[in-house]
């Protein structure tokens, strides 16, 4: 009895130091029209946090799909988004950067403090992103799967190549929303 309570204990003092975990939260849709707008937030857990903190730059791409759903085939993709946000922080001037491509635009800001950085770049930027219009799609199931990952660093792409079989990314992680049927004869 002792040993199980002794290992319990220890257990429970290693997962201490890991209790913040990513996480996504959403998406969460909004239709004006025939137009679909999605929302999400995002969080790091702490070890990347202190890791960007003290000056390892993150690249976290962001993707955000259309699928149609469908019973019995793979689903289908219609379209999507991708957005990049690169985090780069110096500790010893104490100055923040962020930068974000959404494929059209670049936008890099400086920040004076890290808390505001990380909530620039993970939480506000993702309310009532436009993703598309239905019009056109046919009548079904349709769902928004949002997928956050980060690329290792330093990986050369021969190397990557060769060595197929080792992982690239530091993490992937991928929620969808709820499904919504869609019919052009309905508009939301």
């Amino acid at each position: 009895m002792l040993k199980r309570t002794v290992l319990l204990l220890l257990l429970y003092a290693s997962l201490q130091g890991h209790a913040f975990a990513l996480e996504l939260k959403g998406p969460y849709l909004r239709f004006k029209g025939d137009e679909v707008y999605v929302s999400f937030g995002f969080s790091l857990d702490s070890e990347r946090i202190e890791e960007i903190r003290k000056g390892v730059p993150k690249e976290l791409i962001f993707y955000i799909d259309l699928f149609r759903s469908w019973e019995i085939w793979p689903d289908e993709f219609i379209t999507g988004r991708k957005v990049v946000r690169k985090l780069r922080s110096d500790p010893m001037k104490k100055e923040h950067i962020a930068s974000s491509f959404d494929g059209e635009r670049i936008l890099e800001k400086r920040f004076g403090s890290f808390d505001s950085m990380l909530s620039w770049a993970l939480g506000f930027g993702f309310r009532d992103l436009y993703l598309t219009s239905l019009r056109g799609l046919a009548r079904g199931k349709y769902f928004v799967r949002v997928t956050v990952e980060s690329r290792m660093r330093n990986i050369p792409s021969l190397f990557s190549e060769i060595f197929f079989f080792l992982p690239d990314r530091e993490f992937k992680v991928s929620r969808d929303s709820e499904p919504f049927t869609w019919e052009e004869t309905n508009r939301r």
